[in-house]
């Protein structure tokens, strides 16, 4: 079989093309991309939190529900999703679509409104605003790393007038989170640390990604962002890592080429049956060219998200599904992040983090 090429766009061409620049992000850049959110495309604004009493955060909007492989050719579906994960494994969960025309973004920076939730910000300070069956949060981020993305931000699958686009920026690599929670009645105030970034394409994710393994986590003064992409069958499986370290907010190594990735103790995940490594490394030497040699270990505690996607589909199109073998699933993970450093005066600091597993096509040992 013929395969089709995967790459990050990170050519001079590239650049001029998407009218960026290399290092410097502009606010645009946050705004709606894919205006008016046409036929075959999605997009969404995500922000996640660890709190300072344990708890996880996460709150999405998804200009299109496409959720467990629903099509793109759907005119805007506006969703907004909360979920919030306890110290003491409770699970909070509200969903929410509203109107197409109670959704409005900005193409000028982020500014999103569906309905009575909102996200905007200016690339260092964002207020994120849902009211959800039961459930209103307040929340504030404050970045405390500058924004950044891994070159243009755009991966190109396929040539021509084929091919097909997977866009992401972090446009808050790590920030301050100050939150205000209302469950069923019971306000809490919380702080933690946070992040939000952004996504878009032109493409279901399923026909061009086989899965990948996502992370941030805040280490002492160690802020990580790594990610680790297989290309579907089509591409040749081909893969790619993305790999951020920041130490005081800087920046200090971003250069993907240098990271190995492995992972380790796999096994198949008792809810989705897909594979979950237990240890997932991204080690990153530029000693060869006269740089520092950093390890980051993400060791798995807990699976607090097991979501076969097909869940997420009903009636005819749930059958549908199941005729074509769509068995793909989103795993969510808590656990000690490691950073080790491993050139001159060695160091070796551990945290609590937060990851992702999504597995868009079937098990590659099936």
């Amino acid at each position: 079989m013929k395969t089709e090429p995967f790459r990050m766009a990170e050519q001079a061409a590239d650049y001029q093309q998407l009218g960026i620049a290399r290092g410097d992000i502009a606010p645009w850049e946050d705004g709606f991309r894919t205006s008016p959110g046409g036929p075959g495309t999605f997009e969404w604004w995500y922000f996640d939190a660890v709190l300072d009493d344990g708890a996880t955060l996460v709150i999405n909007f998804l200009v299109k529900d496409i959720r467990g492989g629903k099509g793109l050719d759907q005119p805007p579906a506006p969703l907004v999703t909360f979920e919030l994960d306890r110290a003491d494994g409770t699970h909070v969960e509200r969903s929410v679509h509203v109107a197409e025309d109670a959704f409005f973004s900005s193409t000028g920076h982020c500014d999103v409104h569906m309905g009575a939730n909102t996200i905007s910000g200016d690339l260092h300070t964002y207020n994120i605003r849902v009211e959800l069956d039961g459930v209103s949060a307040d929340v504030r981020l404050t970045g405390q790393v500058p924004s950044w993305r891994p070159e243009t931000g755009h991966m190109y699958f396929g040539d021509g007038d084929k091919r097909r686009t997977f866009a992401w920026l972090p446009s808050v690599p790590q920030g301050e989170v100050d939150a205000i929670l209302t469950i069923d009645g019971k306000t809490e105030h919380l702080k933690g640390i946070g992040y939000h970034d952004h996504n878009w394409g032109d493409a279901p994710m399923k026909d061009l990604i086989h899965h990948w393994y996502w992370a941030r986590a805040r280490v002492d003064d160690y802020t990580v962002i790594a990610s680790y992409i297989t290309g579907e069958k089509k591409y040749g499986y081909a893969e790619t890592p993305i790999f951020l370290l920041a130490k005081e907010g800087k920046i200090i190594a971003d250069n993907a080429s240098l990271v190995h990735f492995s992972k380790s103790e796999e096994h198949l995940d008792p809810v989705t049956s897909k594979p979950v490594a237990d240890v997932v490394v991204y080690e990153y030497d530029a000693g060869s060219e006269g740089g520092e040699h950093y390890r980051v270990t993400f060791r798995r505690e807990k699976t607090i998200v097991q979501n076969p996607m097909i869940n997420s589909v009903k009636g005819l199109k749930r059958l549908l599904a199941r005729l074509v073998g769509f068995d793909g699933a989103y795993l969510r993970f808590t656990g000690q992040v490691t950073v080790e450093r491993l050139s001159g005066e060695a160091a070796t600091i551990t945290a609590p983090g937060l990851w992702e597993l999504m597995y868009f096509g079937k098990n590659l040992d099936a």
